[in-house]
């Protein structure tokens, strides 16, 4: 980040409620920040990773799409994988996530990633307990893989309180457009919030490492986590601003030899709304 970014971008304290307007006008600096961020991941040829995992609820959708929002999508991708196959279930387990990793000038989102083994599969007992160990002793190493082949790796871990995650979950009910997002799986995980909270404990033992640290979102308050975690992100990468400046467009040519085909010959989508 510039130092003139540093400046302009600072840090939200405390977790009181922060206003529409003040969210949404420091959100659109910090989504300015991130294409700078583009252009010099493009023009340096760095491949990025970003992996998002939390419970369910906890907002790692929303980020997600703040990043995306006014990124190249030739450039700045989202991994988020359905359920394996029965032909990717016999595979070696990190095989199918790795078709997606970045090339050069990259970015790559997961949205949920390789430690489904470590959450989901353990406490839903969708894997084995020797498939769960072999996870935890393979999963540092792979990532130290990444790592040496270029790749920048960044973990986030969104936390949710119990309380808040129940009320998102109900909000989910009310809204017709969001019910989509209770799957059988969400619900089933209310009633195991300590499996859940054992297995993260579990897999930050092993996988939070200094080469590969987790960084905790505090997510009880959806618009912070979302402003502090882009921002944090995008001091993790120095970059440069190259925004390319102004262009003057070329004036056209002149057209009256050409002659516009009538409406009436086309096939035209009706004005349901005028």
């Amino acid at each position: 980040m510039t130092a003139d970014s540093t400046v302009k971008l600072k840090k939200e304290n405390g977790r009181k409620p922060i206003g529409k307007r003040k969210y949404e006008d420091k959100l659109f600096r910090l989504q300015l920040e991130l294409v700078k961020l583009q252009g010099w991941i493009k023009r340096e040829k760095l491949k990025i990773v970003v992996v998002f995992e939390g419970r369910d609820a906890a907002g790692k959708g929303g980020v997600i799409k703040r990043i995306t929002q006014f990124l190249n999508p030739r450039i700045c991708r989202v991994v988020a994988l359905p359920v394996p196959t029965e032909r990717e279930k016999t595979q070696w387990y990190f095989q199918r996530y790795c078709a997606h990793l970045p090339a050069a000038g990259e970015i790559a989102l997961f949205d949920r990633s390789w430690y489904n083994r470590a959450g989901v599969e353990r406490v839903m007992n969708f894997c084995t307990n020797e498939e769960y160990t072999e996870f935890l002793r393979s999963c540092p190493e792979f990532e130290t893989m990444l790592q040496r082949s270029g790749i920048t790796l960044i973990k986030y871990w969104f936390s949710v309180s119990d309380d808040e995650q129940e009320k998102r979950f109900r909000s989910r009910l009310n809204e017709p457009h969001k019910r989509w997002k209770l799957s059988p799986m969400d619900m089933e995980s209310r009633t195991r919030w300590i499996e859940y909270s054992k297995a993260k404990d579990t897999m930050f033992q092993y996988t939070d490492t200094p080469q590969s640290p987790w960084y905790v979102v505090n997510a009880d308050s959806k618009r912070l986590a979302r402003l502090n975690c882009i921002r944090h992100f995008l001091s993790l990468i120095e970059y440069d601003d190259i925004t390319p400046s102004p262009v003057e467009f070329a004036q056209r040519k002149d057209s009256r030899d050409y002659v516009r085909p009538p409406f009436s010959t086309q096939t035209l989508v009706p004005n349901y709304y005028e």
